[in-house]
């Protein structure tokens, strides 16, 4: 199939694939990466970037041996989330991030510089970006922004966007910046390329730091708004999207007892053993002490608890989710590990999917888990009345 497309095209290999993945409790989104990277071994993909990969999942796949060589993400003076740990990953593994979203669909620019808050936006785009605009502090932080970057402009004899695209492009970790262009409308070619005309100093940086100051950082990693609240797109709450994915591992009705179902996850120990991944008794939600094992029996990320500890928690909302619960209803999280160096990188893990939830948790080391695994975590969720 991939040999055809190529012919269509012309080509003899892809020069750069970009892989997105809507939901990664869906573990399917590791084997589309392990058959791509076979694919760039066979020649016929010449290197793998990502979109929309906030830190901790590039990290996984970068433990699965996945060679990617970039991640496209949203970058901007209003949305500053890459240039935190996904830099820093970024910047060991030699990553280099392609930003969108720089100008935030035309907003940071002369046109919208004193101008009144928009009540009513028929642009697509811009409706996005306005959504990340509210989130950030608001149409008066938002206008701070454009008055400190339009001065800064008048200093260089550029345009206020040229400052912004600037400043995404003098990010250590940034190969590039994309920028649209409606053709007859808004294409602007000659004066984008004013951007590497000039460069902003420290006097510059500084005035930016005052107008961040005022703003409130947008929350998350990158690639959140399509995952999770607050779903900053232009269509906004995504939820009813997410719950229409049907879930991989699906629950299956006791046929004996009314009140229980049972998902299983596909491990070989599961009916080797007789248990299941999470059962459902009534309102409650019991999920099975979880390993980052993929599929049958191969051992996720096996030399990093952070990573094994993602694999885990997806694999865990994934089955909750099976049950019609989220991360939202778990009560209870019990993880075990084997060396208590990893503790804080497990806690920052456990704490990206559980930071609102705040469920009851307990953390023991334990003298060796079955099989080459670091960490494994067993955890208990409560359906509300109405989902019960």
């Amino acid at each position: 199939m991939c040999r055809k497309r190529l012919d269509r095209l012309g080509v003899a290999k892809v020069d750069l694939l970009q892989f997105h993945w809507w939901s990664f409790e869906d573990p399917r989104w590791l084997d589309a990466m392990h058959e791509l990277e076979k694919l760039r071994d066979e020649g016929l993909i010449n290197a793998i970037g990502v979109t929309n990969f906030d830190t901790a999942h590039l990290a996984l796949a970068l433990e699965e041996g996945i060679k990617i060589v970039s991640n496209q993400v949203s970058f901007s003076l209003v949305d500053r989330r890459a240039a935190g740990p996904l830099s820093t990953l970024c910047a060991k593994y030699g990553i280099k991030l392609l930003a969108y979203g720089t100008l935030c669909g035309g907003f940071i620019s002369e046109k919208w510089l004193g101008k009144p808050e928009p009540v009513e936006i028929a642009d697509w785009s811009r409706m996005k970006y306005k959504r990340f605009i509210d989130t950030a502090g608001g149409w008066d932080a938002f206008q701070a922004l454009l008055a400190a970057a339009d001065a800064i402009a008048r200093k260089h004899c550029v345009s206020l966007s040229n400052v912004a695209s600037r400043w995404v492009l003098e990010h250590p970790s940034v190969a590039a910046t994309i920028i649209g262009a409606r053709i007859t409308e808004a294409e602007h070619r000659a004066s984008n390329l004013n951007v590497f005309k000039f460069a902003l100093d420290a006097e510059d940086h500084a005035a930016l730091d005052v107008a961040f100051a005022g703003m409130t950082p947008v929350p998350g990693d990158c690639g959140d708004e399509y995952r999770k609240p607050p779903f900053l797109t232009a269509s906004g709450d995504l939820s009813h999207h997410l719950s229409s994915i049907a879930p991989v591992n699906p629950s299956v009705p006791d046929p004996k007892l009314d009140d229980r179902a049972r998902v299983f996850s596909g491990s070989k120990w599961e009916p080797l053993a007789g248990y299941c991944r999470a059962i459902r008794v009534g309102d409650r939600i019991l999920v099975s002490g979880t390993t980052a094992t993929h599929g049958s029996d191969h051992i996720v990320a096996p030399n990093d608890a952070a990573s094994q500890t993602t694999y885990i928690l997806d694999k865990i909302i994934g089955a909750i989710r099976a049950h019609g619960a989220g991360p939202e209803h778990v009560v209870r999280t019990r993880i075990y590990l084997v060396d208590v160096e990893d503790c804080e990188a497990v806690s920052v893990a456990h704490g990206r999917f559980f930071s609102e939830v705040c469920p009851a948790n307990t953390l023991l080391q334990v003298a060796k888990l079955v099989g080459p695994y670091r960490v494994e975590i067993e955890a208990e969720a409560v359906l509300p009345p109405s989902k019960a």
